[in-house]
Parts: C-alpha cells; sequence; structure tokens
C-alpha cells in the first residue's frame, strides 16, 4: 500500500492522510488548515486525487482541522462512506455546517474588498448548504468494535481521550496473504481530563502515525490546575474586570463548565466571589455541541457518569447563562459589572469571540484566559507570545489586558504522557510517522522516540508518500506536487510579518516624536527606510 500525507505535515493544522491499497483509496481524516493567509490557500486548493475515486474517509474526531474540508471534498465528487463515532458524527452535523456560514461570511467580506479594488469575486470554500448536504454521508460506529470494511480492509475505532467522540483508529490491510496493521492516534488525549475517559491503550502495530502538539513540552503541575484559574478569575473581578475565555465550541468549553460545577461545593471566599458574577456561555455552536455531550454519556468517565447518577447535571450550574441570539451577544459588552465570557473560536480566528477581544484587549483590568493551544499565525498565538496591538475587523487595539495561559486544560497529551502511551504497546511499532506537530516539536519528539524505544521515525513533508508492506517501508520516488507554489506562500509570509513589524515600528516613532532625538539620530532612521522603501518599489517591478 501506499501512505501519502497531505496535511498536518511539519504543521499543525489540515490533517489529511491518502492510503492507497490494490482496490481501495481511502483518507484518514479531511481537515482544513488554520492560521494566516496561506493557510486560506491551502484550503481552496484542489485535492491530489480524484475526490470520485475515493472510497471511504476515516474520521479521528469532529474538530475542524480534523473534518473541516469534508463538505470540500464532497463537493469535488466523493460520495463515498465517512466512518465515524457516534458523537463525532453528532458534533459535526453542527460543526462543519458552523464553518460553512463562516466561510460564506469572510468570503463576503473579502469580495467587498476585492469589489473596492476593481477585481472579480472569487466564492467560497463551501457553504452552509453544502456541509448540511455532505452528513448523509457519515455512519456511525461504536468504540472497540472491529468492523470489515471490505476484503483487504478492517478497522476499530478506539477512545483517544481528546473530545467526545475522539478515536485512535487501527486499521488492517491484506496484501498478498501478509495483514499489515497501521495505527493512527488521532489526537491523543491527557489521563484524568474532566468528562472523557482516558485514552485507550493499543496492544500491538506495524507502524504507528502519531501526533505530536506538545511533543516537545511537559506541563507542569497539573494537579493544581483550577486553583490557577480561580485565582486569575478572582483577581480579575477584584479589579472590575471581566474574564474573556476563547475557547474552542468542543471540548475545553465543556471542560471549563464541568470544572466550575465540580468545584462549587467547596465555596471558599475565592469561589463564592466567582458565583456571584454570571458565566455567560456566548457561542451558539457550544450551545448545541454541548446537547450532543449530553446526548453522549455512554463517552463519559466514571466521575461524570457519577455526578448524573446522583441526579446532578455536570454541565450546568446556577449562574451559568447561554446566550443565542446575536444582539444578546452583543448586550455582553454593554454590561458595567464584571462577568465570565466562554466565547469561540478558541484560537480567536472567527466567531463571537473577536467581538469581545475588541471591547477588552485595551482594558487594563480585564483578562484574556486560554485554555487550548495556538496555532502560529493565529490571533489567538499572536496574543499568547505577547503581541503590543492586534488588528481587529480593521482596527488597531492596544492590547493591555491581562493575557494568561493554563496548558492544563488543553485536550492533547504532553510529551511524557505521548511516551507513556507508546510505551505501554506490547508490540512496538517497526516505524513512527509524526505528523501534527509545528517542526521543532516534532524533531525534539522523534529523538525522544529513538532514544528511548529504538524505533525509527519519520518526519514525513506535505504530499510526501511512502509504500508499506508487512516488512518495511520505501520512500515513493515522487512526491504530489502542489498546485500552490509553497516559495510564494512563504513569500506572503514574510509580507505578514513585515506589515506588522512595520506596524510596530510607527508606533515606536509615534511615541517618540515628543521625545529628544539627536538630528543625526533622525537623519540615519530616514535614511534606512527610504532605502526598505526603494527595495519595496524594485520588488514590485
Amino acid at each position: 500500500m501506499k501512505i501519502t500525507f497531505l496535511g498536518a505535515a511539519k504543521t499543525v493544522t489540515g490533517s489529511c492522510c491518502l492510503i492507497e491499497t490494490k482496490n481501495t483509496k481511502f483518507l484518514v481524516d479531511c481537515g482544513l488548515f488554520q492560521g494566516q493567509a496561506k493557510e486560506d490557500v491551502l484550503n481552496a486548493e484542489e485535492f491530489p486525487f480524484n475526490p470520485a475515486q475515493l472510497d471511504y474517509i476515516f474520521l479521528t474526531h469532529a474538530h475542524i482541522d480534523h473534518s473541516g474540508r469534508i463538505p470540500k471534498i464532497y463537493n469535488d465528487g466523493f460520495n463515498g462512506e465517512i466512518y465515524a463515532t457516534k458523537a463525532t458524527a453528532e458534533l459535526c452535523a453542527i460543526m462543519l455546517p458552523d464553518c460553512g456560514h463562516i466561510q460564506e461570511f469572510e468570503n463576503e467580506w473579502k469580495n467587498k474588498k476585492r469589489l473596492r479594488a476593481g477585481k472579480p469575486p472569487v466564492e467560497p470554500i463551501y457553504t452552509y448548504q453544502d456541509a448540511l448536504d455532505c452528513i448523509k454521508l457519515f455512519k456511525k460506529v461504536n468504540y472497540g468494535e472491529a468492523l470489515k470494511i471490505n476484503d483487504e480492509i478492517k478497522v476499530r475505532f478506539n477512545d483517544a481521550g481528546h473530545i467526545l467522540g475522539s478515536a485512535i483508529i487501527e486499521i488492517w490491510v491484506l496484501e498478498k496473504g501478509k495483514e499489515t496493521k497501521l495505527v493512527f492516534s488521532g489526537d491523543l488525549g491527557n489521563k484524568d481530563m474532566p468528562i472523557i475517559r482516558d485514552p485507550a491503550i493499543i496492544e500491538d502495530a506495524d507502524y504507528l502515525v502519531i501526533e505530536s502538539t506538545y511533543g516537545n513540552r511537559v506541563r507542569e503541575n497539573q494537579s493544581n490546575r483550577f486553583e490557577y484559574f480561580v485565582d486569575i478569575i478572582d483577581e480579575t473581578i477584584s479589579k472590575g474586570g471581566n474574564v474573556i475565555i476563547p475557547s474552542f465550541a468542543v471540548g475545553r468549553a465543556q471542560e471549563v463548565i464541568y470544572e466550575l460545577n465540580k468545584e462549587k461545593e467547596s465555596f471558599d471566599s475565592k469561589l463564592k466571589r466567582i458565583f456571584n458574577v454570571p458565566v455567560f456561555v456566548d457561542s451558539p455552536l457550544t450551545i448545541s455541541a454541548t446537547e450532543v455531550f449530553r446526548n453522549n454519556l455512554d463517552c463519559y468517565d466514571e466521575e461524570a457518569r457519577e455526578y448524573i447518577d446522583n441526579g446532578d447535571n455536570p454541565l450546568d450550574f446556577p449562574g451559568l447563562k447561554f446566550t443565542k441570539t446575536a444582539d444578546e451577544s452583543r448586550a455582553l459588552n454593554e454590561r458595567k459589572d464584571s462577568s465570565i465570557i466562554i466565547s469561540a473560536s478558541g484560537m480567536c480566528e472567527a466567531g463571537r469571540i473577536k467581538h469581545h477581544l475588541k471591547h477588552n484587549l485595551w482594558r487594563k483590568e480585564s483578562t484574556i484566559l486560554f485554555v487550548g493551544y495556538q496555532a502560529r499565525g493565529t490571533l489567538g498565538r499572536k496574543l499568547v507570545d505577547g503581541a503590543k496591538k492586534v488588528k481587529i475587523f480593521g482596527e488597531d487595539i492596544s492590547v493591555n489586558a491581562r493575557i494568561e495561559m493554563i496548558e492544563g486544560f488543553s485536550g492533547h497529551a504532553d510529551k511524557n504522557g505521548l511516551l507513556e502511551w507508546i510505551g505501554a504497546f506490547n508490540r512496538k511499532p517497526a516505524k513512527v510517522f509524526i505528523v501534527h506537530g509545528e517542526e521543532e516539536s516534532m524533531v525534539d519528539f522523534s529523538s525522544e522516540i529513538n532514544e528511548k524505544f529504538d524505533i525509527e521515525t519519520i518526519i514525513p513533508e506535505k504530499g510526501e508518500s511512502f509504500v508499506i508492506t508487512a516488512d518495511r517501508v520505501i520512500e515513493a520516488s515522487e512526491k504530489i506536487k502542489s498546485a500552490v507554489s509553497y516559495k510564494r506562500l512563504a513569500i506572503i509570509d514574510i509580507l505578514e510579518t513585515l506589515k506588522e513589524e512595520i506596524d510596530e515600528l510607527s508606533d515606536i516613532i509615534m511615541v517618540d516624536l515628543k521625545k529628544e532625538k539627536s538630528d543625526i539620530e533622525v537623519d540615519e532612521l530616514r535614511a534606512k527606510l527610504k532605502n526598505i522603501e526603494k527595495s519595496i518599489v524594485e520588488t514590485l517591478k
């Protein structure tokens, strides 16, 4: 068989892997790339195969960076079956149409700019209706059930402990009388996370494809994450500010609600103050996703099920309010009293969270509290990395608010968790493919696997293929060439960085206007900027 890595290769988003056997073609995941303008270009790119000839998609979980291009591949001709757990299928039924709506909204905004510039309009990657239409292809499966897909392929979905319905997928491929077993970790969760169970242990594999989001990081003091969480909220409320929690609509939002509910019995002085402050979940998608959580109790861990058996709803508590309409959302930013606002998207790239950031980032008394991974190039990552000013809806916003990140809420296992999971295999894989991580994380994680288990690792590039047999891996002679020039994407990346740096330099100069600088220093700076201007003009020619 041949395996080709079409996404999440030396990057975190866009998970997509093509497997071709003699008679079958299938994908594991079909996700959106997320980040800057260059990722938008990749999302619009045509698939490097005929989608009409694709037989199946096996989906690890519902997050958009794993599922978000399914409506596009459906539009392009795919009409096969999409295998996913019940919870994943139900989450995709709300998340993909929501993503389609965002595609349409952002495309409309882009076309207004293009119209003013005299450029022709462009189509969205897909629409709300496209996403609704593709849901009919989903086929729901149960955890732990071995499914014979055809004479070549057998699969089994196991709990990955990442979000509700997330799966580690075991795939057995029969070729020339020999069976080869592939394991895809999907996004692997932490142990002892709220609501959901720990990741399942896999007994054996010939080849493993594993994520590496936190492959070079170890989280410390996870046990006191909620204590730190409460301290941040308490300090912010004491100053009269708001706590804004950018949260992925599926996973982190429900965990934050669960933790607050779980600890309400403690009611020490800090918690009393917190529970006197309204907690708003301001995301229609999060509200719908929370209903899916309530309808899939079989995915819960023992602690969460015990709450339910005792008549307590672990995803609700007094003071929790859900805002459904846009008017209700806008009203939150007109409140004079402190509040806690949980809103999507988790990386601050779209949705109502951008409005709440616009109204709170400039306030010294407010806090922006991140509880999930922030991909490079996203607004969330810029804030976590210490940006002093960001652009939201075309307006420059100064960052005066307190910015905090609690990694203990992340749904991804850290380096030790990933290594421990590999170590539990009774029969270790012969080769490990490392995906879904920033490049430096992958390199460090690769060294750890080599050193700890003496297993050879491969860090594939986008479009790179490997021929796999029961005995060995052979690198394919040709890479799938992208229609998009990566050299040109790199230029877009540099230009976006230059824009940010020029804006920052402009701010520095504006602040310095009233300060005394020698004429010589001013002339030197002016000469340097004139040289830069000249270089840009030459480049445009």
